[in-house]
């Protein structure tokens, strides 16, 4: 009855727990995005951002760009990083497995034989039994436990969120890439095809006795050094076809047919909604993956405080002890043990007590992280509305700097081929037009990385 009174009593008690309660931040952030300010709607921009609720999930649609489609998809698929992140996620969920084990009651079952030799006896040893063993979680520590590592499960299942967010944003940066080299290679084939002709209505003009050799060597190099770019452009644009293909866990050079030809770079869409800075905290997946890091941590500091107190147990077996098989498990070989046991680390040299600081410190570097988190989140956010917002000026002003140099090559052609003008206007001229057009396409590049960077800053491509 004593027993029975005790153990009712250490489970009513079993109902608390040491340490401190996780409870989910509040972060402050700003009403609106800063960088909206810097949109002008009447603008000639093509594409501006708003505060619309955002449209995350598959982002990569709005380039209307069937082969980006279907690289991202195939990598959701086949990606070596999201597998390695949906194996740390099975990790988790098997450790919560290990740490919930303490939870319930053991039972283990022995046996075993012995002959023992003597000066005028030999004796069979026979024993047989099962012993139980139930640590009541008086102080809360093995849930303290569990908690933990369910918020370990989360954790590792929003890296996996933020894998797929990362990933997505990598396959179309690099394609927006192989798209621009591509671009900037038929735009340095353009220029050259026409410096050729140049060089050789100079040599025509050199033999006809109008100009000196000193135009056809200006002619000559200038074509030379548009020729010169073409090589180190189809670099960059092999690299970015290994690179995706080594997304898509593919051998570098399985993509090389299928995107060798020269296709557009991603148009970018005409509305960006980028929703609240509130939606931020809640969305990103490295925001959420910090958070669960944080709630980790709190609840061990109730792991390393529940071993300050004392821990009670139930303990029970029933042994069976023979010197013949046949009568082992008679009534007469049966040993029956049941009682309750304490254990309480009284001096442990300061351990537990150092061990609790140490959790608590944990807990507090856990959460300075959660919050650089956040404020990283936002200012990549600004930073990419800003870039997103200004490049659009950019892209206006270079627009037009090609049309005039395209107007200037065409009259100082004509100016030199009337002879009222000398040669190093056209070299201007032409060098100008080349300059422009090429940085008129990476500009148009950067917009579309510029957007890809605001879609992974706001957290999407996770379902």
């Amino acid at each position: 009855m004593k027993i029975h009174c005790l153990v009712l009593l250490l489970l009513l008690v079993g109902g608390c727990a040491v340490g401190p309660d996780f409870k989910a931040p509040r972060e402050k952030v700003p009403a609106n995005w800063t960088g909206l300010a810097n949109v002008n709607t009447n603008t000639n921009a093509a594409s501006f951002a708003n505060s619309s609720p955002a449209q995350l999930k598959a982002w990569w649609n709005k380039f209307n760009d069937p082969t980006l489609n279907e690289l991202i998809d195939e990598a959701f698929r086949t990606n070596l990083d999201l597998q390695m992140a949906e194996s740390r996620l099975r990790q988790a969920r098997a450790s919560r497995g290990i740490v919930a084990g303490p939870f319930y009651p053991s039972l283990n079952a022995n046996g075993s034989y012995a002959r023992q030799w003597a000066v005028h006896t030999n004796n069979n040893y026979f024993a047989a039994g099962l012993d139980a063993a139930w640590e009541l979680d008086i102080w809360g520590g093995t849930r303290r436990n569990i908690e933990s590592a369910n918020a370990n499960i989360l954790a590792a299942r929003e890296s996996l969120h933020d894998a797929q967010v990362t990933l997505a944003a990598e396959i179309a940066l690099d394609y927006i890439q192989l798209r621009a080299a591509q671009e900037q290679i038929d735009i340095a084939d353009n220029n050259l095809k026409s410096e050729r002709r140049t060089a050789a209505l100079t040599r025509q003009r050199l033999a006809a006795g109008f100009v000196s050799a000193l135009d056809v060597a200006n002619a000559e190099a200038q074509a030379a050094t548009t020729a010169s770019a073409i090589p180190v452009l189809e670099t960059t644009a092999r690299q970015n076809i290994y690179a995706l293909s080594v997304l898509l866990n593919r051998l570098p050079g399985d993509l090389v047919e299928q995107l060798s030809k020269n296709g557009p770079v991603p148009l970018t869409p005409p509305e960006v909604p980028v929703g609240l800075p509130s939606d931020l905290v809640r969305r990103r997946p490295d925001i959420r993956v910090a958070e669960a890091q944080w709630h980790a941590a709190t609840a061990q500091i109730g792991v390393a405080k529940s071993d300050l107190f004392p821990q009670f147990s139930l303990t029970g077996g029933v042994n069976y002890q023979s010197d013949l098989a046949r009568t082992l498990f008679a009534g007469s070989s049966r040993l029956w043990t049941v009682g309750p046991s304490v254990n309480w680390p009284i001096f442990q040299g300061g351990s537990i007590a150092a061990n609790v600081r140490l959790q608590k410190a944990l807990s507090q570097q856990a959460a300075i992280t959660h919050r650089q988190t956040v404020l990283q989140a936002l200012e990549e956010v600004e930073n990419a509305l800003i870039a997103f917002a200004k490049e659009w000026d950019h892209r206006q002003a270079l627009t037009e700097a090609v049309t005039q140099n395209r107007r200037a090559v065409d009259l100082s052609m004509q100016l030199y081929t009337q002879g009222t003008t000398d040669f190093l206007s056209v070299l201007d001229a032409q060098r100008s037009l080349y300059v422009s057009e090429n940085a008129l396409s990476q500009s148009k590049a950067s917009i579309s990385t510029d957007l890809v960077a605001l879609y992974k800053a706001l957290g999407g491509g996770w379902e």
